[in-house]
């Protein structure tokens, strides 16, 4: 028989990777996703399968962490072999309006989870991944941040995952449930929400070398931040699971970079250089030179009159409304133990990541002319 495994959060970027991923080694895959009065299963409708399937392997519940009866229910029916718990209020500005909703879905939510297999008998059968983040450090304790650096959170996202994460070891301790934690840095992929500050970049930028946009504005420019992509991520939730011993694993490439450089990066995909002036609240990106050759073949030739109009104009600025009241200025992870423990090797640098996330956006704001007006005023409120 197939294993079982059962995704909170299936909707979301990594919950579509793994989904993908889990499908393809054979398991049945049960998926929670929240009710709303609009479709947001866009990242999973290519696995979707129809009610009336026969033996189909993808199942979607309705379901919120926020809901204990609920999440018992869902685990007592479907009785997974692993629960990989990737549902959150994920956005760390968002988190400052909304630290209690916050706390209850990531923090708690994470409890309700562990209690309901511990109630329901599971202990021996089901194992447990618990998406932690490279938030947790926070002001940093430590260069780079590995498994045993002191976590200092500094946002109330960070703070609902951290009692999220020692819940977890607690739980692992206290009942020898076989429950981890994968300490995530940050990772990306073209399907990543577009509020998040590198798919705010990758969609901006591609907008504006097609004529659609202006400029796009930025938080803190100089945030270093250590970027990997999400489908070599997911492969490390998997991995973490098959181990005989549970225990918690940095996931990270070990590379830092400026926000200001991923902006930079973004660019040069379609061949265009941008340079930046001026500092703090003032400073801005201006579009230098373009290579001719490189944009026709990475955005098209018809749109090249479009960006060289451009030369010498600001594409790139800074918004304070972006900057968070207690700043994260710099996250790279030491992936040793990931690397030597699972066996982990990431596919993509930060060059393929941009690269992929660029192409993606490209062939998007080509296709989907609604972003010219609301698309775009929502994509500019969060960072």
């Amino acid at each position: 028989m197939s294993k079982v495994a059962l995704i909170t959060g299936i909707t979301g970027q990594d919950g579509a990777y793994l989904t993908e991923y889990l499908l393809k080694k054979g398991y049945t895959v049960h998926g929670i996703k929240r009710r709303s009065s609009l479709f947001n299963t866009d990242r999973i409708d290519h696995l979707y399968q129809d009610p009336h399937v026969v033996n189909r392997n993808l199942i979607l519940h309705y379901g919120d962490l926020t809901d204990s009866m609920n999440i018992t229910r869902i685990i007592q029916e479907t009785q997974p072999d692993e629960i990989y718990n990737l549902a959150a209020m994920s956005h760390v500005k968002v988190s400052f309006d909304s630290p209690e909703y916050t706390a209850n879905a990531d923090g708690i939510g994470t409890l309700r989870i562990l209690e309901a297999v511990r109630l329901l008998g599971l202990t021996n059968k089901t194992r447990i991944y618990q998406a932690s983040t490279s938030e947790l450090y926070g002001l940093v304790q430590e260069v780079p941040q590995k498994e045993t650096t002191p976590f200092y959170p500094r946002s109330p996202y960070a703070v609902a995952k951290l009692y999220g994460y020692w819940i977890t070891v607690n739980y692992r301790e206290a009942y020898n449930m076989h429950a981890s934690n994968g300490i995530l840095f940050n990772h990306e992929s073209p399907i990543r929400g577009e509020t998040f500050v590198t798919r705010k970049i990758t969609r901006a930028v591609s907008r504006i070398m097609l004529g659609m946009q202006e400029k796009v504005y930025l938080g803190n420019l100089s945030a270093r931040r250590d970027w990997g992509h999400a489908k070599d991520y997911v492969k490390a939730m998997y991995l973490i699971l098959q181990q005989d011993t549970a225990s918690d694993y940095v996931i990270a490439t070990g590379i830092t970079t400026e926000v200001r450089e991923f902006v930079k990066m973004a660019f040069a995909e379609g061949g265009v250089e941008i340079n930046f002036r001026g500092e703090g609240v003032d400073e801005k990106g201006y579009i230098a030179s373009v290579d001719e050759k490189v944009f026709k073949e990475k955005v098209g030739e018809e749109y090249l009159p479009v960006i060289l109009s451009k030369k010498d104009t600001v594409v790139v600025a800074v918004d304070p409304q972006y900057f968070r009241p207690t700043e994260v200025e710099l996250l790279i992870g030491d992936p040793t133990k990931s690397k030597t423990t699972l066996g982990w090797e990431p596919k993509y640098d930060l060059p393929g990541l941009v690269a992929d996330m660029m192409e993606g956006d490209i062939k998007l704001m080509k296709k989907d002319s609604y972003l010219k007006d609301g698309g775009y005023r929502i994509m500019n409120y969060f960072e």
